[in-house]
Protein backbone atom coordinates (compact mmCIF):
# COMPACT_ATOMS: atom_id res chain seq x y z
CA UNK A 1 0.00 0.00 0.00
CA UNK A 2 1.30 3.61 -1.07
CA UNK A 3 2.63 5.66 1.79
CA UNK A 4 0.76 8.86 2.14
CA UNK A 5 3.09 11.82 2.13
CA UNK A 6 6.31 10.44 -0.53
CA UNK A 7 4.01 8.68 -2.75
CA UNK A 8 0.95 10.47 -2.89
CA UNK A 9 0.79 14.20 -1.23
CA UNK A 10 5.12 15.17 -1.93
CA UNK A 11 4.37 14.78 -5.71
CA UNK A 12 0.96 16.88 -5.78
CA UNK A 13 2.90 19.83 -3.47
CA UNK A 14 6.11 19.75 -5.70
CA UNK A 15 4.24 20.29 -8.95
CA UNK A 16 3.22 23.52 -7.56
CA UNK A 17 6.68 24.81 -6.95
CA UNK A 18 8.24 27.70 -8.95
CA UNK A 19 11.00 25.29 -9.82
CA UNK A 20 9.15 22.35 -10.94
CA UNK A 21 7.29 24.66 -13.15
CA UNK A 22 10.24 26.29 -14.30
CA UNK A 23 12.11 22.73 -15.28
CA UNK A 24 9.50 21.98 -17.83
CA UNK A 25 9.25 22.04 -21.39
CA UNK A 26 5.89 23.13 -23.28
CA UNK A 27 4.61 21.87 -25.75
CA UNK A 28 2.08 24.59 -26.44
CA UNK A 29 3.87 27.53 -24.45
CA UNK A 30 1.31 30.17 -26.49
CA UNK A 31 -1.10 29.09 -24.07
CA UNK A 32 0.95 30.16 -21.25
CA UNK A 33 -0.14 33.58 -22.08
CA UNK A 34 -4.03 33.36 -21.03
CA UNK A 35 -3.01 32.74 -17.63
CA UNK A 36 -3.30 36.57 -16.61
CA UNK A 37 -6.61 37.10 -18.67
CA UNK A 38 -7.81 34.80 -16.18
CA UNK A 39 -8.35 37.43 -13.37
CA UNK A 40 -9.04 39.85 -15.47
CA UNK A 41 -12.29 37.87 -16.43
CA UNK A 42 -13.25 37.99 -12.59
CA UNK A 43 -12.40 41.79 -12.27
CA UNK A 44 -14.77 42.62 -15.61
CA UNK A 45 -17.98 40.38 -14.30
CA UNK A 46 -17.31 42.54 -11.34
CA UNK A 47 -17.27 45.34 -12.78
CA UNK A 48 -20.39 44.43 -14.91
CA UNK A 49 -22.39 43.23 -12.39
CA UNK A 50 -21.63 46.71 -10.06
CA UNK A 51 -22.49 48.04 -13.15
CA UNK A 52 -26.13 46.89 -13.66
CA UNK A 53 -26.87 46.24 -9.96
CA UNK A 54 -30.38 47.76 -8.65
CA UNK A 55 -29.18 50.27 -5.90
CA UNK A 56 -31.37 50.34 -2.80
CA UNK A 57 -30.64 53.65 -0.32
CA UNK A 58 -30.71 52.57 2.89
CA UNK A 59 -29.43 55.19 5.83
CA UNK A 60 -27.01 53.80 8.89
CA UNK A 61 -26.90 55.27 11.80
CA UNK A 62 -24.11 57.68 12.78
CA UNK A 63 -20.91 55.83 13.60
CA UNK A 64 -18.87 53.17 12.19
CA UNK A 65 -20.19 49.69 11.36
CA UNK A 66 -18.13 46.77 13.04
CA UNK A 67 -16.61 44.68 10.20
CA UNK A 68 -16.94 40.75 10.52
CA UNK A 69 -13.41 38.86 8.79
CA UNK A 70 -16.25 36.18 7.65
CA UNK A 71 -17.38 38.77 4.97
CA UNK A 72 -13.84 38.16 3.42
CA UNK A 73 -14.80 34.51 2.61
CA UNK A 74 -17.40 35.25 0.22
CA UNK A 75 -13.96 35.49 -2.34
CA UNK A 76 -13.00 32.38 -1.78
CA UNK A 77 -15.07 30.52 -4.39
CA UNK A 78 -14.09 33.09 -6.82
CA UNK A 79 -10.44 32.36 -6.11
CA UNK A 80 -10.99 28.80 -6.46
CA UNK A 81 -12.76 28.87 -9.56
CA UNK A 82 -9.33 30.75 -10.97
CA UNK A 83 -7.32 28.50 -9.69
CA UNK A 84 -9.12 25.51 -11.65
CA UNK A 85 -9.14 27.39 -14.44
CA UNK A 86 -5.57 28.32 -14.14
CA UNK A 87 -4.63 24.98 -13.61
CA UNK A 88 -6.78 23.51 -16.77
CA UNK A 89 -4.96 25.86 -18.66
CA UNK A 90 -1.49 24.38 -17.60
CA UNK A 91 -2.90 20.81 -18.24
CA UNK A 92 -3.03 22.05 -21.67
CA UNK A 93 0.07 23.80 -22.34
CA UNK A 94 1.12 19.90 -21.55
CA UNK A 95 3.85 20.31 -19.63
CA UNK A 96 7.22 17.93 -20.26
CA UNK A 97 10.91 17.02 -19.52
CA UNK A 98 12.76 15.54 -22.00
CA UNK A 99 15.34 12.68 -21.85
CA UNK A 100 17.93 12.70 -24.51
CA UNK A 101 20.43 10.29 -25.11
CA UNK A 102 23.18 9.88 -28.04
CA UNK A 103 24.60 6.58 -28.91
CA UNK A 104 27.45 6.43 -31.37
CA UNK A 105 28.35 3.41 -33.53
CA UNK A 106 30.64 3.07 -36.36
CA UNK A 107 34.04 2.49 -36.30
CA UNK A 108 37.07 4.99 -35.93
CA UNK A 109 40.52 4.80 -37.50
CA UNK A 110 44.06 4.46 -36.03
CA UNK A 111 46.48 7.31 -36.14
CA UNK A 112 50.15 7.34 -35.21
CA UNK A 113 51.68 10.74 -35.47
CA UNK A 114 55.89 10.16 -35.82
CA UNK A 115 57.33 13.65 -34.63
CA UNK A 116 60.58 14.50 -34.88
CA UNK A 117 62.65 16.06 -31.55
CA UNK A 118 66.17 16.27 -32.67
CA UNK A 119 68.05 19.43 -32.11
CA UNK A 120 67.41 21.06 -35.57
CA UNK A 121 63.69 21.74 -34.80
CA UNK A 122 64.87 24.50 -32.40
CA UNK A 123 65.38 26.65 -35.31
CA UNK A 124 62.89 29.82 -35.82
CA UNK A 125 61.56 29.74 -39.62
CA UNK A 126 58.43 28.55 -37.89
CA UNK A 127 57.43 30.58 -34.91
CA UNK A 128 58.19 29.95 -31.58
CA UNK A 129 60.58 27.28 -33.34
CA UNK A 130 59.65 24.24 -35.34
CA UNK A 131 59.21 21.73 -32.21
CA UNK A 132 56.74 24.43 -30.95
CA UNK A 133 55.00 24.86 -34.09
CA UNK A 134 54.30 21.52 -34.58
CA UNK A 135 52.81 20.82 -30.99
CA UNK A 136 50.04 23.29 -31.17
CA UNK A 137 49.03 22.08 -34.59
CA UNK A 138 48.86 18.69 -33.37
CA UNK A 139 47.23 19.41 -30.57
CA UNK A 140 44.35 21.13 -32.90
CA UNK A 141 44.32 17.75 -34.65
CA UNK A 142 43.42 15.55 -31.95
CA UNK A 143 40.48 18.29 -30.69
CA UNK A 144 39.33 17.81 -34.63
CA UNK A 145 39.12 14.11 -33.97
CA UNK A 146 36.16 11.89 -32.76
CA UNK A 147 36.17 7.98 -32.35
CA UNK A 148 39.64 7.68 -33.42
CA UNK A 149 42.70 6.43 -31.74
CA UNK A 150 45.34 8.51 -31.94
CA UNK A 151 49.06 7.18 -30.57
CA UNK A 152 52.62 9.00 -30.43
CA UNK A 153 56.10 8.05 -31.63
CA UNK A 154 59.09 10.44 -31.12
CA UNK A 155 62.18 10.42 -32.35
CA UNK A 156 65.91 11.68 -33.08
CA UNK A 157 68.80 9.36 -33.13
CA UNK A 158 66.37 6.96 -31.90
CA UNK A 159 62.69 6.59 -31.79
CA UNK A 160 60.43 5.54 -28.97
CA UNK A 161 56.81 5.20 -28.76
CA UNK A 162 55.18 7.89 -26.13
CA UNK A 163 51.50 7.48 -26.43
CA UNK A 164 50.10 4.17 -27.10
CA UNK A 165 46.62 4.07 -29.95
CA UNK A 166 44.04 5.90 -26.97
CA UNK A 167 41.11 7.93 -27.29
CA UNK A 168 42.33 9.05 -24.86
CA UNK A 169 43.01 12.63 -25.89
CA UNK A 170 43.69 14.43 -22.65
CA UNK A 171 46.41 12.11 -22.08
CA UNK A 172 47.73 12.81 -25.30
CA UNK A 173 47.88 16.71 -24.97
CA UNK A 174 49.67 16.12 -21.86
CA UNK A 175 52.32 13.88 -24.19
CA UNK A 176 52.01 16.83 -26.83
CA UNK A 177 52.98 18.92 -24.10
CA UNK A 178 55.92 17.18 -22.42
CA UNK A 179 57.56 16.89 -25.79
CA UNK A 180 61.00 19.39 -25.72
CA UNK A 181 64.28 19.29 -26.90
CA UNK A 182 66.86 17.38 -26.17
CA UNK A 183 64.87 14.71 -24.90
CA UNK A 184 66.41 11.99 -26.80
CA UNK A 185 70.03 12.01 -25.23
CA UNK A 186 71.32 10.41 -29.32
CA UNK A 187 70.85 13.04 -31.58
CA UNK A 188 70.36 13.13 -35.09
CA UNK A 189 67.18 12.05 -37.14
CA UNK A 190 66.38 8.21 -37.33
CA UNK A 191 63.85 8.26 -39.82
CA UNK A 192 63.42 4.74 -40.56
CA UNK A 193 64.08 3.31 -37.17
CA UNK A 194 60.67 5.80 -36.20
CA UNK A 195 58.57 4.39 -39.11
CA UNK A 196 59.86 0.80 -37.88
CA UNK A 197 58.48 1.78 -34.24
CA UNK A 198 55.44 3.15 -35.85
CA UNK A 199 54.84 -0.33 -37.79
CA UNK A 200 55.29 -2.28 -34.71
CA UNK A 201 52.89 -0.76 -32.88
CA UNK A 202 50.22 -0.80 -35.95
CA UNK A 203 50.81 -3.81 -37.20
CA UNK A 204 48.11 -6.00 -34.97
CA UNK A 205 45.55 -2.75 -35.51
CA UNK A 206 42.04 -4.55 -36.44
CA UNK A 207 40.89 -0.94 -38.12
CA UNK A 208 39.84 -0.68 -41.07
CA UNK A 209 42.20 2.01 -42.09
CA UNK A 210 45.62 2.97 -40.44
CA UNK A 211 47.79 6.50 -40.67
CA UNK A 212 50.92 7.27 -39.99
CA UNK A 213 51.43 10.89 -40.18
CA UNK A 214 55.43 11.82 -39.95
CA UNK A 215 56.68 15.04 -39.08
CA UNK A 216 60.63 16.27 -39.90
CA UNK A 217 62.59 18.96 -40.98
CA UNK A 218 65.65 16.80 -42.09
CA UNK A 219 66.79 13.94 -43.89
CA UNK A 220 68.21 10.32 -42.06
CA UNK A 221 70.71 10.98 -40.86
CA UNK A 222 70.81 7.99 -37.53
CA UNK A 223 69.52 4.88 -37.05
CA UNK A 224 70.03 1.04 -39.05
CA UNK A 225 67.30 0.91 -41.13
CA UNK A 226 66.76 2.40 -44.36
CA UNK A 227 63.61 4.67 -44.84
CA UNK A 228 62.28 3.51 -48.04
CA UNK A 229 62.60 0.28 -46.52
CA UNK A 230 60.84 0.88 -43.65
CA UNK A 231 57.93 2.32 -45.46
CA UNK A 232 57.51 -0.49 -48.17
CA UNK A 233 57.33 -2.57 -44.44
CA UNK A 234 54.61 -0.49 -43.26
CA UNK A 235 52.73 -0.38 -46.51
CA UNK A 236 52.91 -4.47 -46.57
CA UNK A 237 51.21 -4.48 -42.84
CA UNK A 238 48.45 -2.18 -44.19
CA UNK A 239 49.74 1.57 -43.18
CA UNK A 240 49.00 4.76 -44.88
CA UNK A 241 52.20 7.22 -45.17
CA UNK A 242 51.46 10.63 -44.87
CA UNK A 243 54.68 12.67 -45.04
CA UNK A 244 55.26 16.39 -43.59
CA UNK A 245 58.64 18.34 -44.11
CA UNK A 246 58.84 20.94 -41.98
CA UNK A 247 60.45 24.75 -42.37
CA UNK A 248 62.55 26.49 -45.25
CA UNK A 249 65.51 25.03 -46.93
CA UNK A 250 68.64 27.48 -47.02
CA UNK A 251 69.77 30.19 -44.04
CA UNK A 252 67.23 30.39 -41.36
CA UNK A 253 67.69 32.05 -37.60
CA UNK A 254 68.65 29.68 -35.14
CA UNK A 255 68.72 31.56 -31.65
CA UNK A 256 71.00 34.57 -30.78
CA UNK A 257 74.68 34.59 -29.72
CA UNK A 258 76.07 36.35 -26.11
CA UNK A 259 75.54 39.61 -27.90
CA UNK A 260 71.99 39.10 -28.13
CA UNK A 261 72.75 39.02 -32.11
CA UNK A 262 70.18 36.52 -33.99
CA UNK A 263 72.42 33.52 -35.56
CA UNK A 264 71.66 31.59 -38.97
CA UNK A 265 72.39 28.47 -39.89
CA UNK A 266 71.69 27.09 -43.07
CA UNK A 267 69.45 23.85 -43.27
CA UNK A 268 67.91 21.31 -45.84
CA UNK A 269 65.45 19.19 -46.30
CA UNK A 270 65.43 15.53 -47.84
CA UNK A 271 62.51 16.10 -49.87
CA UNK A 272 62.84 13.49 -52.17
CA UNK A 273 63.31 10.64 -49.47
CA UNK A 274 59.81 12.56 -47.69
CA UNK A 275 58.28 11.95 -50.93
CA UNK A 276 59.16 8.11 -51.50
CA UNK A 277 58.28 7.34 -48.34
CA UNK A 278 54.67 9.29 -48.49
CA UNK A 279 54.63 7.17 -52.07
CA UNK A 280 55.48 3.57 -51.01
CA UNK A 281 52.35 4.31 -48.51
CA UNK A 282 49.89 5.20 -50.48
CA UNK A 283 49.72 8.92 -49.35
CA UNK A 284 50.69 12.61 -49.93
CA UNK A 285 53.84 14.54 -48.87
CA UNK A 286 53.50 18.25 -48.03
CA UNK A 287 55.61 20.62 -47.51
CA UNK A 288 54.93 23.41 -44.44
CA UNK A 289 57.36 26.23 -44.63
CA UNK A 290 55.65 28.63 -42.07
CA UNK A 291 52.94 28.34 -39.27
CA UNK A 292 49.95 28.71 -41.62
CA UNK A 293 50.75 26.62 -44.01
CA UNK A 294 51.56 23.79 -41.32
CA UNK A 295 47.63 24.44 -39.96
CA UNK A 296 46.66 23.50 -43.77
CA UNK A 297 48.68 20.98 -43.96
CA UNK A 298 46.61 19.58 -40.68
CA UNK A 299 43.34 20.34 -42.28
CA UNK A 300 43.66 18.52 -45.70
CA UNK A 301 44.83 15.49 -43.78
CA UNK A 302 41.62 16.07 -41.21
CA UNK A 303 39.58 16.05 -44.71
CA UNK A 304 41.28 13.18 -46.42
CA UNK A 305 41.20 10.46 -43.09
CA UNK A 306 37.46 10.59 -41.83
CA UNK A 307 35.75 8.14 -39.78
CA UNK A 308 32.19 6.85 -40.13
CA UNK A 309 30.58 7.45 -37.14
CA UNK A 310 27.44 7.59 -36.27
CA UNK A 311 24.94 9.20 -33.68
CA UNK A 312 21.68 7.94 -32.72
CA UNK A 313 19.68 9.78 -30.56
CA UNK A 314 17.33 8.82 -28.65
CA UNK A 315 14.02 10.94 -27.14
CA UNK A 316 12.33 10.09 -24.23
CA UNK A 317 9.44 12.62 -23.62
CA UNK A 318 7.55 12.66 -20.27
CA UNK A 319 3.88 14.16 -19.99
CA UNK A 320 2.90 15.59 -16.69
CA UNK A 321 -0.44 17.27 -17.79
CA UNK A 322 -2.02 15.18 -15.84
CA UNK A 323 -1.60 15.98 -12.49
CA UNK A 324 -2.49 19.53 -13.39
CA UNK A 325 -5.60 17.96 -14.88
CA UNK A 326 -6.41 16.32 -11.40
CA UNK A 327 -5.82 19.66 -9.78
CA UNK A 328 -8.37 21.41 -12.38
CA UNK A 329 -10.82 18.67 -11.57
CA UNK A 330 -10.37 18.97 -7.44
CA UNK A 331 -10.77 22.40 -7.43
CA UNK A 332 -13.64 22.41 -9.77
CA UNK A 333 -15.52 19.99 -7.69
CA UNK A 334 -14.74 21.90 -4.28
CA UNK A 335 -16.04 24.95 -6.40
CA UNK A 336 -19.19 23.47 -6.94
CA UNK A 337 -19.56 22.30 -3.18
CA UNK A 338 -18.97 26.04 -1.88
CA UNK A 339 -21.76 27.72 -4.33
CA UNK A 340 -24.15 25.59 -2.34
CA UNK A 341 -23.11 26.87 1.09
CA UNK A 342 -23.62 30.42 2.86
CA UNK A 343 -20.54 31.73 1.42
CA UNK A 344 -21.84 32.72 -2.36
CA UNK A 345 -24.58 34.49 -0.15
CA UNK A 346 -22.46 36.33 2.32
CA UNK A 347 -23.37 40.26 2.70
CA UNK A 348 -21.60 42.48 0.12
CA UNK A 349 -20.33 45.37 1.10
Amino acid sequence: MPQLWPDVLAPVLDSVRYATLASYTWEQPRLLLLLPLVPLLFVLRWALARRHRAKLGVAFVAGQLPRDWSTVLRFLPDVVLALSMGFAILALARPQRTDERVVQSGEGIDILLVLDVSGSMELQDLRPNRLEAAKRVARGFIDGRQGDRIGLVVFAGDAYSLAPLTTDYDLLRDNLQSLRLGMIANDGTAIGTALGVATNRLRDSRSRSKVCILISDGENTAGSLDPLTAAQLAHAYGLKLYTIGLGQDGVVPYGTDETGRTTYVTTRLDETTMRQIAQAGEGRFFRATDNAGLREVFTQINRYEKSEIKQTRYRNTRDYYRIYLFWCLGLWLVWLGLKNTFLTNALED
